[in-house]
């Protein structure tokens, strides 16, 4: 039951992202990819790889619709092995979550992860297109999505952990610090 709420939230993210406006330097605030590193934290692995299939199939489905001078710029998939590596490395840090120590690590890793998946999808276009140039504003957008996604990390997580709470979808911290004693 927990994926369904999930996989609603990762649809939701990505509807209210694209009407979101966009940052100087035309960075802009990423809410699906934060949405899955804090699906990442909460599941199991066999759960975040099914997140990273939907989450990076509803991203290329949005980008790989985008064809420029007859050229698909992304190609479907591309996103789901980047989910699932990146799903990898935030859901090592699953036994901290379940210590409480959820938030901080969601804002920490956030930022850096989300920098590596723009760089990783400008460098795949520029590989398609043949040519591998790095402008400044290049630069200015990863790091800006970054910063962007540390800022908003810490009341999004705040926002999916009171509504995993409240749907009864992991115990109350005083339950989990019983189970552990």
């Amino acid at each position: 039951m927990i994926y369904i709420y999930l996989v609603l939230a990762e649809f939701v993210s990505l509807a209210v992202q694209e009407y979101l406006p966009s940052l100087p330097y035309g960075a802009r605030i990423m809410l699906l990819p934060l949405v899955f590193f804090y699906a990442a934290l909460a599941v199991p692995p066999p759960g975040m790889l099914f997140l990273a299939f939907t989450g990076g199939f509803m991203w290329d489905a949005l980008v790989a619709t985008q064809v420029i001078d007859g050229n698909v710029e992304i190609s479907l998939g591309w996103s789901i092995i980047l989910y699932a590596a990146l799903g990898a490395i935030m859901s090592g840090f699953r036994p901290l979550f379940h210590r409480g120590h959820g938030w901080e690590i969601h804002c920490l890793l956030s930022g850096p992860l989300l920098c590596i998946f723009v760089l990783s999808e400008y460098l795949m276009i520029t590989f398609r297109r043949g040519g591998f140039l790095f402008p400044k504003i290049i630069w200015w957008r990863i790091g800006g999505e970054g910063l962007a996604a540390m800022i908003v990390s810490p009341i999004l997580f705040l926002v999916l952990h009171w509504l995993a709470l409240s749907f009864g979808l992991i115990p109350p911290r005083e339950e989990r610090e019983a189970r552990q004693d």
